[in-house]
């Protein structure tokens, strides 16, 4: 069966480029007679693979010095407890901006370790579909860092700024996001992304943070989840997610291939202009979205009847365009076209939008 493209939220599609070297070399890494799922951890083979990946990825995204990068288990959503336990300690308070589903539940996590202040809640008629200005929005001094998520994968909301947090520590869940454009990493505190959008296969999360923030966790906090041991030991202090951090350092080096993060930038904002076009252009498809804060990367849409939302599925589903239905907090359709989907899908799913449209408008 030929590949379809496939617009999941995540897992999500990888590249085929990155898949085909993967495959190539499955048996016998590098005439190591071995499959590097195989590979000792500390052996010497599988540490090249790893800081090859670190040296990529400290490149593509010029990350200062000062910043450690470990690769972790356990998603973003570990995150959301291990971040409180790392940092809260500095004053016992944190600040969130509560804009959708990924930071709701990065709130209810933090309320177990410390004083959480809410200081944008951008919630109406229980639907997140709009951002505050960068001025609409006061950052507690006594914060120990001030947390927020640049893209909500699930409501297709995006912030078009980075907010100014002053001497308070910014905090980012780049989950959906990373590695989509060129960012200023030293303008956070610490950003972590889980890495099945973006970066590589589910079970891989990656965690930059800068070193000052390293070192005062919560009493209690349990050692797979206190910074400073992964960091003392190159992520190493069990044994890794070995494979999926060899997939990602085969990404890495696709991103640099196709011109590095500014070269992405071009081609993604490109692709979603086209599909907002699509949507905008039509009485028939929908965006719910503030045009100002729409996502790059997750692309919800509604049918102007829902009733054919079954049918657009299927067809689209023999057209090749998998895993489009939005998710069951918002309906109708998302399209998440992250750095592997490749222009060519979002032009096949612009043609099928318009023509099932002339069938049934």
């Amino acid at each position: 069966m030929a590949r379809v493209y496939n617009f999941s939220a995540g897992p999500a599609a990888l590249p085929e480029d990155v898949l085909k070297q993967a495959q190539a070399e499955m048996l016998d890494w590098h005439g190591s007679g071995m499959s590097v799922m195989e590979m000792s951890h500390r052996g010497k083979e599988f540490m090249s693979i790893a800081t090859e990946a670190e040296t990529d990825l400290r490149e593509l995204m010029d990350i200062p010095a000062n910043y450690k990068v470990l690769f972790l288990q356990g998603g973003a959503s570990s995150q959301f407890a291990m971040i409180p336990m790392n940092l809260i300690g500095r004053s016992g308070k944190a600040d969130y901006f509560r804009t959708g589903s990924w930071s709701k539940k990065a709130i209810a996590e933090a309320k177990r370790f410390g004083d959480i202040t809410v200081s944008v809640d951008s919630e109406r008629d229980g639907k997140f579909t709009s951002l505050p200005s960068a001025e609409g929005f006061n950052v507690s001094a006594d914060a120990a860092y001030l947390h927020y998520t640049p893209n909500e994968t699930i409501e297709g909301v995006e912030f078009a700024y980075v907010p100014a947090s002053g001497d308070v520590p910014l905090v980012a869940d780049m989950s959906s996001t990373i590695l989509s454009r060129p960012l200023d990493v030293s303008r956070y505190g610490l950003i972590y992304a889980g890495a099945q959008k973006n970066i590589g296969p589910a079970g891989l999360t990656i965690v930059i943070v800068r070193d000052d923030l390293i070192g005062n966790p919560l009493d209690g906090t349990p050692a797979m989840f206190n910074y400073a041991i992964h960091a003392d030991n190159g992520s190493m202090y069990n044994t890794p997610p070995t494979y999926g951090w060899y997939l990602a350092g085969l990404v890495f080096k696709w991103l640099k291939d196709k011109g590095g993060l500014e070269g992405m930038a071009e081609i993604n904002q490109r692709k979603a202009a086209k599909l907002y076009h699509a949507i905008d252009t039509s009485a028939f498809y929908a965006n719910p979205v503030a045009p100002e804060c729409r996502s790059w990367m997750n692309v919800p849409f509604t049918l102007v009847d829902a009733s054919l939302d079954a049918d657009f599925l299927r067809q689209a589903g023999e057209a090749g365009l998998k895993t489009l239905k939005g998710h069951r907090s918002v309906g109708g359709m998302r399209a998440s076209i992250y750095n592997a989907m490749p222009e060519a899908g979002v032009d096949t799913l612009v043609e099928f939008m318009a023509e099932f449209e002339r069938k049934n408008g």
